[in-house]
């Protein structure tokens, strides 16, 4: 169980840090700068939290 404990662990670090990039890159930023790095600052925090909900669906199955 320590291994997937482990995982668990590192895929809560890395959504973190997927969260902590989107909003260093959107913070401070205004106008016109805002609205064309924001869109695509949420494409790629969306892309990463899919990619960490597949694998957290990889590690309850391969608990089970």
């Amino acid at each position: 169980m320590g291994d997937c404990d482990d995982a668990r662990r590192r895929l809560a670090a890395e959504e973190g840090e997927a969260w902590r990039d989107y909003l260093t890159t959107i913070r401070g930023r205004a106008g016109q700068e805002y609205v064309e790095i924001e869109s695509w600052a949420w494409s790629r925090l969306s892309h990463r939290l899919r990619s960490i909900r597949a694998r957290r669906g990889w590690l309850r199955r391969a608990a089970a």
